[in-house]
């Protein structure tokens, strides 16, 4: 629905109203006589809640963007019971949205001056638009009409109406519903006043008070009400006053007895009442000025002499910080005689400092259990950089002490070195900016993941910190097996002198110095040795390899200890943020708490756009992940530029016709199907959709395949690849389908073209001589498998990279650009994607290229996110246009 036009047609009875939706691209004015061509009508009730999600859908259409405002200040309304029962205008029974404080009105009149006109496109028979504002309220009405019905009205009153969803004809209840409603902007709303009596406030009573809706500064006593002075709330102020006391009765059953008086004007109230109306109970209270003084409470991190003298031990969990309630009179602190005076105490009002002084009972208990669970070091820090910790299931803000505040100070405070003599080379600013920041926090005992971009020498940072940490024993780099002759190559050219050791096949040795090299593969298969050694430092390279806490590799590397962790990754979030959360939950373990806990507290929030919580978990990691793009100021300014270019290419006959086949074939097999087997026919449909938008061959499994002619793709490969030779350019073509990768290899070898093919089953020693014949400039095309070629190679040699299918997921393919843009390039950079026009692939462009509404999904999941669109979306998204 978010992506076209809606409008909404009012009924009689309100709740029979319907929203049309209209094509993409609609909106014009329709005719509802007519019925516009391609419309479908959905029931307002069935249609809410997807007009609340379209509200906040950056891609949602600025009319179904409008109306969802409203479904929200609906569902606002009928949750606050702003509803009242009336008669429509053919007879039959209908609730209303209603009354209206004067808020109501000034967000009604708001949203209709914001209403477009392609909300409200229906002309009337004058030809003119309806007017804004009376649709919107007939859209209220709707909604609060369309709300499900209690069965037991119907058993208590003997009639359906007002209690059924099946229209009932009461014109005899017309004169009553018109006074129920009348001034229906005008009504009152009631709160409480409450005062005391006494020197020592003895007694109190609650004051019943009723404030006017169209004048909110008008306030009138119940009591004067009753004895006819109303003070201009209208005449039927009493009936609008006993409506209002009836709602407070159910948030507040103690007022109940007032319903029962002759004049609803005031209760006595026991100390329990005060205790429960400072709790809150749903009610506006106002409390004398003389008893409100200030009494606050704030959760207190250390004590003010508390130090640790070996932070490092701290931080790694061997200490515990103290942590309690301290309560405040007007921003003074409490004693602890005076904090045990409102622990004692027994009534709602206490003596402190010469005067009476209301007591909530949350925070006399406070008061009573001061001392909270003590923090870990972790813990206390984390609460320390986001200002609050979570108690009893909820966020509460904390003071840390001084000593906690300069510790969190010390961690944006990089060390001051120099670069290590030792070092053969030359540390840009930046680099040396990150070495200075993973001394300052491997010093304190505290784990960093260094997340450069691709290509920004991560690996040049670590050898330095090595050297830096001269001493303190081997380090262990685990990466993948990919990288291991690079990491030979940069510390026998930055370290000369420092060995290093492959522990790797069957040679597999642990010296006491130096540096070790291993996979990920062979690290799960031995971390029990592994986890024996000494190691001064312990290095995961791509770290994103063990995003998943639950696997095996990711569970081995937890096994190894060592004095300081560092992870390296250019993508520390891949698709979501437990990613983020693997990965620091390796390098400083406890930061982040347990997993569920960081994704119902940090996750969910943030994934769903909620701001206040992105801020505070980036506070919280910021100390501990350093971040730095290409394109950030300063940073590679030596880079040439980079060219990004979507390629459109048309399907060929063949291709489109095999295109709507499978569609037809597979869509109807998914609209029988439930559960996991729906999700694998989706996974299989958009897997084959994308293999015959590359070329037919892929998707039919050809074994002697003719290859030229039949796709688009492959028409436009072969125009840019003989441009890039012509001019003497080299260039990579990703795609993630090893089998395409074997068909472009055979293309291109039998039209001349110098080819090489890099894969997954690629063997490494394989892989180095691969790379180095294309930066030697023997071989202009490389092809490689998105997903084993992706990471970790240095082709500078290429000044175009060809993407030739889409990952859908933009930061997957910026890894792979970035093996040819990284420093080391000297030429700029063109990137083509080539995209068939009018198919899912062009669809999903578009998302990517905008990152919104659908995209977030696809982004967050590749073809698995599309698994749970409804089979209209499905539809629509796979579309042959």
């Amino acid at each position: 629905m978010k992506e076209h036009a809606v409008i909404f047609e009012p009924g009689d009875p309100p709740r029979s109203g319907t929203m049309i939706v209209l094509d993409p691209g609609g909106g014009e004015t329709v005719h509802l006589h007519d019925g516009p061509a391609g419309a479908v009508r959905i029931p307002v009730a069935e249609a809410v809640a997807e007009l609340a999600r379209a509200r906040a859908a950056a891609d949602a259409h600025p009319a179904a963007r409008f109306w969802g405002g409203a479904a929200l200040l609906a569902l606002q309304l009928v949750a606050r019971g702003r509803i009242l029962p009336g008669v429509s205008a053919g007879d039959h029974d209908a609730w209303r949205a209603g009354p209206f404080e004067a808020a109501d009105l000034a967000r009604i009149r708001e949203l209709a001056e914001a209403m477009p006109a392609a909300a409200r496109a229906v002309p009337l028979d004058n030809g003119r638009l309806p007017d804004a504002e009376k649709l919107l309220r007939a859209f209220l009405d709707a909604v609060a009409d369309a709300m499900p019905r209690s069965p037991g009205a119907v058993r208590a009153t003997g009639t359906t109406a007002f209690a059924s969803m099946r229209p009932v004809k009461v014109p005899r209840l017309r004169g009553w519903a018109q006074q129920v409603s009348a001034g229906l902007d005008s009504g009152v709303r009631l709160s409480l006043r409450v005062e005391s009596d006494g020197a020592a406030h003895e007694e109190f009573r609650a004051v019943v008070q009723l404030h006017s809706l169209a004048d909110p500064a008008l306030v009138v006593d119940a009591a004067e009400l009753w004895a006819g002075r109303d003070a201009g709330l209208g005449a039927r102020a009493k009936i609008d006053a006993m409506v209002e006391l009836r709602r407070a009765a159910r948030a507040w059953p103690r007022l109940e007895v007032l319903l029962e008086s002759a004049v609803p004007d005031e209760l006595v109230l026991a100390d329990e009442d005060v205790a429960e109306l400072l709790s809150g109970v749903g009610l506006e209270v106002h409390w004398p000025r003389s008893l409100v003084r200030g009494l606050s409470a704030r959760a207190v991190l250390g004590q003010r002499d508390e130090r640790p003298s070996d932070l490092p031990s701290f931080l790694g969990g061997q200490q515990v910080t103290s942590f309690n309630w301290q309560l405040a009179l007007g921003g003074q602190e409490l004693s602890a005689a005076e904090m045990d005076r409102l622990a004692e105490a027994h009534r709602p009002v206490v003596r402190l400092r010469d005067e009476w002084v209301l007591v909530d009972p949350d925070l006399a208990r406070k008061a009573r259990q001061r001392d909270l669970k003590p923090l870990t070091g972790l813990e206390a820090l984390g609460a320390a950089l986001t200002g609050s910790v979570e108690v009893e299931g909820e966020q509460v803000e904390v003071s840390p002490s001084a000593w906690l505040q300069d510790l969190r100070d010390r961690l944006g405070e990089p060390e001051q070195i120099d670069q290590p003599p030792a070092l053969a080379a030359t540390l840009r600013d930046y680099q040396l900016q990150g070495l200075r920041w993973l001394v300052r926090m491997t010093s304190l005992g505290l784990g960093a993941c260094l997340a450069d971009d691709m290509g920004l020498g991560k690996t040049i940072t670590l050898i330095a910190l090595h050297l830096h940490r001269g001493g303190t024993g081997p380090t262990l780099v685990i990466c993948p097996a990919s990288l291991m002759g690079n990491w030979e190559r940069e510390i026998a050219k930055f370290a000369p002198g420092v060995p290093f050791t492959r522990y790797h096949g069957t040679k597999r040795d642990l010296p006491e110095e130096g540096f070790v090299l291993t996979t990920y593969g062979t690290m799960r298969l031995d971390a029990e040795r592994l986890g024996g050694h000494p190691w001064g430092m312990l290095v995961a390279d791509e770290a994103q390899h063990v995003k998943n806490p639950a696997s095996g590799t990711a569970k081995a590397l937890r096994e190894i200890p060592a004095a300081a962790r560092v992870a390296l990754t250019g993508t520390p979030v891949e698709n979501n943020l437990s990613e983020l959360w693997a990965i620091l939950d390796w390098t400083t373990p406890g930061l982040l708490g347990s997993l569920p806990r960081f994704r119902s507290r940090w996750a969910r929030p943030v994934e769903s756009g909620d701001g206040q919580a992105a801020e505070r978990l980036a506070r919280l990691v910021g100390p501990f992940l350093l971040r730095r793009r290409k394109s950030d100021p300063g940073i590679a300014p030596e880079l040439p530029p980079k060219i990004e270019t979507d390629r459109p290419v048309a399907l060929t006959t063949e291709q489109a016709t095999l295109y709507e086949a499978v569609i037809r074939e597979i869509m109807r097999q998914i609209r029988d199907a439930r559960g996991m087997a729906r999700r694998g026919l989706i996974v299989k449909l958009l897997t084959g959709l994308k293999q015959i938008c590359n070329h037919p061959a892929q998707y039919l499994h050809e074994a002697e395949p003719r290859l030229a002619g039949r796709s688009g793709k492959l028409e436009l490969l072969d125009e840019l690849v003989d441009t890039i030779l012509a001019e003497d350019g080299a260039v990579l073509v990703f795609t993630q389908y090893v089998t395409m990768a074997r068909l472009l290899d055979k293309h291109l070898a039998g039209r001349g073209v110098g080819t090489q093919l890099l894969h997954g089953g690629t063997p490494v020693a394989r892989r180095e001589e691969m790379v180095a014949r294309f930066q030697d400039g023997r071989v202009p095309v490389f092809l490689l498998s998105l997903k084993a070629a992706g990471t970790g190679l240095n082709l500078t040699r290429a000044d175009h990279v060809i993407h030739f299918d889409r990952w859908w997921n933009p930061a997957v393919e910026e890894q792979a650009t970035d093996r040819a843009y990284r420093i080391g390039q000297t030429r700029p950079v063109q990137v083509h994607r080539l995209i068939t026009e009018g198919t899912v692939e062009d669809r999903i462009a578009e998302m990517l290229a905008a990152k919104r509404g659908l995209a977030e999904a696809v982004l967050a999941g590749g073809e698995a996110a599309l698994t749970e669109l409804t089979d209209a979306e499905l539809a629509a998204l796979v579309e042959l246009r």
